[in-house]
């Protein structure tokens, strides 16, 4: 089976460099130009609810079937939420938090830890589910925290968090069989995908 696992397209707050998280921000006039329809055609997408993944995967699959699964939404931010790095440089809550290497919980939001078993456990229920249907593709569209904390705990070859990190409107394509995901849970990344037109067309 392969598994495709993706990113919304670019919105305002990505522009800014500004952290989203579980605000229902959506994608800019220029993000959802720059998307492009895939080059294939699933019956279903998973979607995180935040309309940013949403949208995305309309444009990318407009004649798939959208399943909202809560869990696979961001992770929440806290107080972070809507502000950028250059606005928080003052503040002792983030830099504490980025000296714990973002480990720590946010200010009225989630631990990294809490985010990453959540989404996991999402994912893993979508990959055991696929399975038991004899379903040869599955389509993900969620965030880039979605990603890299999937990827981290199930993907080979093995690879940090922050490595995974992809860009908007791409992703990642894995593969793996019924057998060795009971066993082991582990998914092969086969390579990366992208759904951007060129600047000249957007």
């Amino acid at each position: 089976m392969k598994i495709y696992l993706l990113r919304h397209g670019v919105t305002e707050y990505n522009t800014q460099k500004r952290y989203q998280g579980q605000r229902d921000i959506p994608l800019s006039t220029k993000g959802r130009a720059m998307l492009r329809r895939a080059d294939f055609d699933p019956e279903v997408v998973y979607v995180s609810p935040l309309t940013r993944a949403r949208q995305t995967a309309k444009i990318l699959f407009p004649e798939a079937r959208q399943v909202v699964v809560p869990d696979l939404r961001e992770m929440n931010f806290g107080t972070f939420e809507g502000r950028n790095y250059i606005e928080m440089e003052q503040d002792p809550d983030y830099l504490a938090w980025v000296a714990s290497n973002c480990e720590s919980t946010c200010p009225d939001g989630e631990r990294k830890e809490d985010f990453s078993a959540r989404v996991c456990a999402a994912f893993a229920r979508l990959v055991d589910q696929a399975f038991a249907e004899g379903k040869d593709q599955l389509v993900i569209l969620a965030h880039g925290g979605t990603q890299m904390a999937s990827m981290e705990r199930y993907a080979l070859p093995r690879k940090t968090y922050h490595e995974w990190c992809g860009p908007n409107a791409g992703g990642f394509v894995l593969e793996g069989d019924a057998d060795t995901w009971q066993k082991e849970h582990h998914l092969r990344c086969l390579g990366t995908v992208q759904y951007t037109r060129p600047e000249a067309e957007c």
